[in-house]
C-alpha cells in the first residue's frame, strides 16, 4: 500500500537547555541547567505528553521518569558553535557552524557607529548600553515619547535592539530603521540581529508587543536547508525561523504573535493538502522571551505546560512515515544569576510516526512497523543531517552532522 511522501517537523522549543555542555565554564555558565533547575523550583514537571514521548529519557528530571515503553529516539545534543544565542544556536541545527564569536558591545555601541545610524534615521538614540527589554522602556520610554529620539540598546548576545511606542513610531518605519541599522553593521560590526522592539502603553505600565521582528546576517555557504531545497524540497518556517534565516533555505515563512499561534500555524502546515512543506521548522519564543530571559521558572514551566497539552494535536496533524523533532537552540537557566542566555546541552526527542501498516518497501526498510527507539548524545547538525537522510536528500559534503536514524539506535 503506498501512502504520501515523507515529511518532517523541527519544532524549537526556545532556550530549554538540558544541562551543563562540556564546554559551559568557558562561556561564563558553569552548572547552567534550564529544564533541571525549572523541575527543581516547580517541584517536579507535570508534562505528560512530552514524558510520554520520552523527555524523561534525554537526561534525569524531577516529576518526569522516562517512559516504560520507549517511542522516540531521547539525548542530547551539543553545541560546537563560538556562541549561545538564537542565531548561532539554529543556523547549527542545520549544518551551518559559527566558528568565529559574533562582536557584542559590554559598553554599548562605539560612537562612530551610533552617529552613523544617527544620521541614517534622522533621531537621537537613548540608552546605548546593555539591558533588558522590560528594563529599557521603563527608563527611557517616556524620555522617548517626549523627544522621538530611538532607545536602542543590546544584551551579551550579538544584537543591536531598536525599541519605540507604536503610537508614536509606527511598526512599518520602527522596521526600516532596524533596517537601516542591518546595513550599517557589517564588517567587524555584523552582529547576528538587529530586532525590533515595539512596546505600548504609559509611563510606568509600558509593555511590549508581539510585532517583534528579527534581521539577521545571512547564513554563509550551505545548509541542509539550502540541500533540501536544491533536491527540490519545500521548507516552510513558523515563527521566526525566517527572520533567523534571512530567508535562506526558507520557501515559504509564517510568523506569529504567541506560542499558541505557533502551535495552531505548526497543525495547520502539517495539515495542508496542496502546497504543504517537506520540513515545517517552527520556533517557540516564548519560554526564552517572556520567562527565560525574567528568570521566572515557575512561568518557564506554566509554558511548557501550554505547549505539552497541545502535543496530541500535534500528533493527529502528522501522517505514519513522518519524523517529529523536538529540541531547543540554548539555554536560559530562570534560576541562573544574570538575564542573559546559559551555554548548554539542549534535549532531543525524536518521533517517526507509524499506524504499523506497511507503506512503500524503501519507507520501511529501516521502520520495521516500529518507531525507532533509543539514545543519541551527539551534536546539533545532527538534527539538519537526519531530516536529510529521512527525506531521501544528500547535503553538501562539507556540511556537517550525521543521521541518528540511519540504523535503530540503542541507548
Amino acid at each position: 500500500m503506498t501512502t504520501s511522501p515523507r515529511r518532517a517537523c523541527i519544532i524549537v522549543l526556545d532556550a530549554c537547555g538540558a544541562g551543563e555542555a562540556p564546554d559551559s565554564a568557558e562561556f561564563g555558565d558553569p552548572g547552567a541547567d534550564t529544564i533541571g533547575h525549572v523541575a527543581e523550583a516547580v517541584g517536579g514537571l507535570q508534562l505528560p505528553n512530552l514524558q510520554r514521548l520520552g523527555l524523561g529519557a534525554t537526561r534525569p528530571l524531577e516529576g518526569c521518569a522516562p517512559p516504560a515503553t520507549p517511542v522516540s529516539i531521547t539525548g542530547t545534543l551539543q553545541e560546537r558553535s563560538a556562541g549561545k544565542d538564537t542565531t548561532t544556536g539554529h543556523w547549527e541545527l542545520v549544518g551551518v557552524l559559527t566558528t568565529t564569536p559574533a562582536p557584542t558591545y559590554p559598553d554599548g555601541f562605539p560612537q562612530d557607529l551610533v552617529s552613523a545610524f544617527v544620521r541614517r534615521a534622522g533621531h537621537g538614540v537613548l540608552g546605548n548600553c546593555v539591558a533588558s527589554g522590560t528594563e529599557i522602556i521603563d527608563r527611557f520610554g517616556a524620555e522617548h515619547i517626549e523627544s522621538g529620539d530611538l532607545i536602542v540598546y543590546t544584551s551579551a548576545d550579538s544584537v543591536f535592539q531598536i525599541a519605540a511606542h507604536e503610537e508614536h513610531v509606527p511598526i512599518e518605519q520602527l522596521y526600516a530603521y532596524c533596517e537601516m541599522a542591518r546595513e550599517l553593521l557589517t564588517g567587524e560590526h555584523a552582529v547576528s540581529r538587529v530586532i525590533a522592539r515595539p512596546f505600548v502603553g504609559a509611563p510606568g505600565n509600558f509593555t511590549r508587543t508581539a510585532n517583534r521582528r528579527d534581521f539577521s546576517l545571512e547564513p554563509p555557504g550551505h545548509s541542509h536547508l539550502t540541500a533540501l531545497q536544491d533536491a527540490g524540497k519545500k521548507v516552510v518556517g513558523v515563527g521566526k525561523i525566517g527572520d533567523i534565516f534571512a530567508m535562506k533555505g526558507i520557501d515559504e515563512d509564517h510568523h506569529t504573535d504567541s506560542n499558541m499561534h505557533g502551535v495552531d500555524m505548526t497543525i495547520e502546515q502539517l495539515r495542508r493538502s496542496e502546497g504543504a512543506g517537506d520540513l515545517v521548522f517552527t520556533n517557540l519564543v516564548e519560554t526564552d522571551m517572556m520567562w527565560g530571559h525574567r528568570r521566572d521558572p515557575q512561568g518557564f514551566h506554566g509554558c511548557l505546560q501550554e505547549f505539552d497539552a497541545r502535543v496530541p494535536e500535534i500528533e493527529a496533524a502528522l501522517r505514519p512515515g513522518d519524523l517529529l523533532i523536538i529540541t531547543a537552540d540554548h539555554g536560559c537557566d530562570p534560576t541562573y544569576r544574570g538575564s542573559d542566555h546559559t551555554r548548554e546541552l539542549v534535549p532531543l526527542i525524536a518521533h517517526v510516526v507509524t499506524d504499523g501498516a506497511h507503506t512503500d518497501a524503501d519507507d520501511v526498510s529501516s521502520l520495521d512497523d516500529a518507531p525507532f527507539t533509543g539514545g543519541h548524545h551527539g551534536f546539533f547538525s545532527d538534527v539538519g543531517a537526519t531530516v536529510c537522510a529521512w527525506l531521501g536528500v544528500k547535503p553538501n559534503g562539507q556540511t556537517p552532522g550525521v543521521s541518528f536514524l540511519d540504523a535503530n539506535v540503542t541507548a
